[in-house]
């Protein structure tokens, strides 16, 4: 279900926050966030953001492209364990 266009786009507190003091000081500096619903707005374009998916935070450099898609579509959550072959004799006991 997508958010009301009567409301403002969801950003976490903290995270626009840091984004303020960051833009006013012109600083560059990696922000741990565990929000992946939020909301990716022009200001954070230029900074990296470290998203948790479940099992460590993974560092995205945030472009204009993304501006409008959710932090959590960057991050993948699940990743593919390829198995190991018929003729592996490792695997073979």
């Amino acid at each position: 279900m997508t958010h009301s266009l009567k409301k403002n786009p969801f950003v976490a507190n903290h995270l626009s926050e840091k984004m303020e003091k960051l833009n006013m000081r012109e600083e560059k500096e990696i922000i741990v966030t565990w929000s992946r619903a939020s909301t990716i707005m022009p200001t954070m374009v230029g900074h990296t953001i470290a998203i948790h998916n479940g099992k460590e935070h993974l560092p995205i450099y945030i472009i204009d492209y993304m501006v409008g898609h959710k932090l959590g579509e960057f991050a993948p959550t699940l990743t593919y364990t390829k198995y190991a072959a018929k003729s592996d004799n490792k695997s073979r006991r």
